[in-house]
């Protein structure tokens, strides 16, 4: 078993940033040839998924969703500014795990694992476990 970590840097409010090569830079330095690989995020405000990284407007489509699901003026009773951050961020999740083999991570064709920003531009961290 191996773990580690690696920052990421948002420049927007909401941004997805596709954090594909540093996962796999995990799996590669772990010399790990088959298992599963979790990604894991200590943030509340950002959360990770897997979806398709070939089109950049699907991540502009998820984006304008998420805004019409969660209103940005609800009478949220935390008061730091965020709210709509948190929501967002529970809805998507804060770990994704995917499988290795053959030393690759084992992803569909299009597919691409993003930091899900929302309360940005930050600094973060992305733990990382292989097994």
């Amino acid at each position: 078993m191996a773990a580690g970590a690696f920052a990421v840097s948002t420049s927007k409010t909401m941004h997805f940033l596709d954090i594909t090569a540093k996962a796999q830079q995990a799996v590669t330095e772990s010399a790990a040839q088959d298992g599963i690989c979790i990604l894991y995020n200590p943030h509340t405000t950002a959360g990770l998924t897997i979806n398709e990284g070939a089109d950049p407007t699907v991540q502009t489509d998820i984006i304008s969703a998420l805004r019409g699901m969660v209103p940005m003026n609800h009478p949220y009773l935390h008061q730091e500014g965020n709210s709509p951050a948190h929501v967002m961020a529970s809805l998507l999740g804060s770990s994704v795990t995917v499988f290795i083999e053959n030393g690759r991570l084992r992803l569909g064709t299009w597919q691409k694992i993003f930091f899900c920003e929302f309360d940005g531009p930050r600094s973060r961290t992305v733990y990382w476990r292989i097994s």
